[in-house]
């Protein structure tokens, strides 16, 4: 029984607990799959601090249907200083814009519902959102899946597994590049 006041400490999940697109790449490793999985750990939540700025508060929208990955999202771009707001549907997330005009906008292709090509199409038809970044984030590698989100306005395309620090660096640079315009 540990002292008064103080919690056991609970034991790391082991590495399949994550979905593999929160794993992302593996390195072999010869510590078997727990030593990967830390790795993978202390890697998940970065702060870049050369990385290229944004103006502080800019406001990002994160639409994926899988939770873990929008709670990721959320807390990685709140330390790098962006406010947030996030969806788990194409529908939430067309009222999400609506109501909130972000900057740059994340967004999962495959989703229940409305799927994300169909909120690219959507969000483009508007003109509000005729200059916002939209950066695709799938698990749809395919050469055609890339060619057909950014012939529908996307201005990047993020395959899962993706890492964290990879797709700040790509949402930062698209806002400079909007900024700058």
């Amino acid at each position: 029984m540990p002292p008064a006041g103080f919690e056991p400490a609970h034991p790391a999940p082991e590495a399949g607990a994550l979905s593999p697109e929160l794993r992302g790449p593996q390195p072999e490793s010869s510590n078997g799959p727990s030593g990967s999985f830390r790795a993978g750990i202390a890697a998940t939540i970065v702060m870049l601090p050369n990385a290229m700025t944004h103006t502080p508060g800019s406001r990002v929208l994160v639409v994926d249907d899988d939770p873990v990955i929008v709670r990721l999202l959320e807390v990685n771009f709140r330390l790098e200083g962006f406010e947030v707001d996030t969806a788990s549907r194409g529908e939430e997330a067309l009222r999400q814009a609506a109501a909130s005009h972000p900057d740059v906008v994340v967004l999962d292709v495959m989703m229940p519902g409305i799927d994300g090509w169909e909120v690219v199409k959507r969000l483009r038809e508007n003109p509000t959102f005729a200059l916002t970044p939209i950066v695709l984030l799938s698990a749809r590698a395919q050469d055609d899946d890339r060619a057909r989100g950014l012939q529908l306005g996307a201005v990047d395309y993020v395959t899962k597994p993706f890492d964290p620090a990879q797709l700040l660096e790509v949402v930062k640079r698209r806002l400079a590049t909007r900024e700058v315009s």
